[in-house]
C-alpha cells in the first residue's frame, strides 16, 4: 500500500528526526528538507538505521522559494506539512535578532507560497510556550493571552501563529493547520540512535547536564536562584521528545482526516512543571551520576516559570505523555554515552 507522503522541514533536527521515525512507524512516508545549518546527518544516518529505510531527503534551505519548489514538483503527491525548520535558542536570539526574524518569519512564507502553487493545504507548525511571554496565571491553557514576548525567538513564533490565521482565514484560504505549542523538548529515542546532539555549547539545560556528568563541561552553570519559584529556580514543564514527536503524528491525522477547525492551537506538554534543581536531582536518582553544578547570574529573555494546562489535547487531540521526567534523563544519558 502506498504511504501519504509528508514533507518534514528541519526534519534532520532534534525533535525532526524523532518526528520522522514516529511518521514512518505510524504508516506514513516522511520526506526530509534540511540544510543542517542547525543539525547534522547523522541524525538522519540514525533515523534510517532505526526505521531499516531510506529516507527521501532533500538538502536546501526553507528559504529558497525556487529549491522549495523544486522538492514539492519531484515529490508530487505530498499531503500535508509539518515545518520545524526554525532557529530556535532564546539567549542567542537576543543576540542575532534579524537572522531570527529572516530564518523563522522568512521560511514560513516561502513555505506557505509553494503550498498553495501546489495545492498542499495541511500543515502542523512547530510553535512555542515562549508565545506566552511571562504568564499572570499557571498553568497556561490555549486561551492564556499571549503577551508581549521576552526575546526575538518568542515573537518569531507570536508573528508565524499570526501569519497562518490570517492566511487561513483568507476567502481564498484552503489552509488548514495546527499550531503546537510545546514546552521543553527533553531526552532521546530509547536505540539511542538519535537525540539532542547541540553544535558548540549547549543552549538547553539537559544537554548541558550530560555533557557535564559526561566530563565535557567541567561543570553546570544553573541560571538565577533568586526566581520567585519554591526553590528559586525556573520552573519548566519538560517532555519527552518521543512523545513530543507522537503528538505531531496525531496531529497530522487529524488535519487529513478534516477534523476541527482550520485553525486549531494544543499545547504539548506534561501538565506538570519542574524546576531546574528537581531536574539535577532527578537527573542524578535516574543515571547515579552526581553534577557539579554552581549557580550563576538569570539570563536575559528567560521566564520565571511556565508549565501547561494540557486538558485540551487530551481531550480534543486524544494526546497524552506517557513518560516520566525519570525516564526522559535517562534516555538522554544514554545517549550521551553513545556519542
Amino acid at each position: 500500500m502506498e504511504r501519504t507522503k509528508i514533507l518534514v522541514t528541519g526534519g534532520a533536527g532534534y525533535i525532526g528526526s524523532h518526528a520522522v521515525v514516529e511518521l514512518y512507524e505510524a504508516g506514513f512516508q516522511p520526506v526530509v528538507v534540511d540544510n543542517f545549518s542547525n543539525s547534522q546527518q547523522s541524525a538522519l544516518a540514525g533515523v534510517e538505521e532505526i526505521l531499516g529505510v531510506k529516507i527521501p531527503f532533500h538538502g536546501i534551505d526553507c528559504n529558497d522559494i525556487e529549491a522549495m519548489r523544486a522538492v514539492f514538483a519531484e515529490e508530487g503527491s505530498l499531503k500535508g506539512v509539518i515545518h520545524f525548520a526554525a532557529y530556535k535558542a532564546v539567549g542567542e536570539s537576543m543576540e542575532k535578532p534579524l537572522e531570527y526574524y529572516q530564518n523563522n518569519v522568512g521560511s514560513l512564507l516561502t513555505l506557505l507560497q509553494v503550498m498553495r502553487e501546489f495545492g498542499v493545504a495541511s500543515l502542523v507548525f512547530s510553535s512555542s510556550c515562549t508565545v506566552y511571554g511571562i504568564p499572570d496565571a499557571l498553568p497556561v491553557t490555549e486561551q492564556t493571552p499571549t503577551k508581549k514576548a521576552n526575546s526575538p525567538y518568542g515573537a518569531t513564533k507570536q508573528m508565524c501563529e499570526d501569519i497562518l490565521r490570517d492566511v487561513a482565514a483568507a476567502p481564498a484560504g484552503g489552509l488548514r493547520t495546527i499550531l503546537l505549542r510545546y514546552f521543553n523538548p527533553i531526552g532521546a529515542h530509547a536505540s539511542a540512535k538519535i537525540g539532542e546532539l547541540p553544535l558548540g555549547v549547549p543552549q538547553n539545560l539537559i544537554p548541558y547536564v550530560t555533557q557535564t556528568a559526561a566530563g565535557i563541561r567541567e561543570k553546570l552553570t544553573i541560571h538565577g536562584n533568586t526566581y520567585d519559584t519554591p526553590d528559586g529556580t525556573n520552573i519548566r514543564d519538560y517532555v519527552h521528545v518521543v512523545d513530543l514527536a507522537k503528538a505531531h503524528v496525531v496531529a497530522v491525522q487529524r488535519l487529513l482526516k478534516g477534523i476541527g477547525e482550520t485553525v486549531e492551537t494544543f499545547n504539548v506538554g506534561t501538565g506538570r512543571g519542574n524546576s531546574v534543581l528537581e531536574v539535577v536531582q532527578a537527573f542524578e536518582r535516574a543515571t547515579g551520576q552526581k553534577l557539579n553544578y554552581t549557580i550563576g547570574p538569570p539570563r536575559p529573555g528567560d521566564v520565571p516559570a511556565i508549565y501547561a494546562d494540557v486538558t485540551k489535547s487530551v481531550q480534543e487531540l486524544g494526546f497524552q505523555t506517557s513518560s516520566t521526567l525519570e525516564e526522559a534523563l535517562a534516555s538522554a544519558w544514554k545517549w550521551q554515552q553513545s556519542l
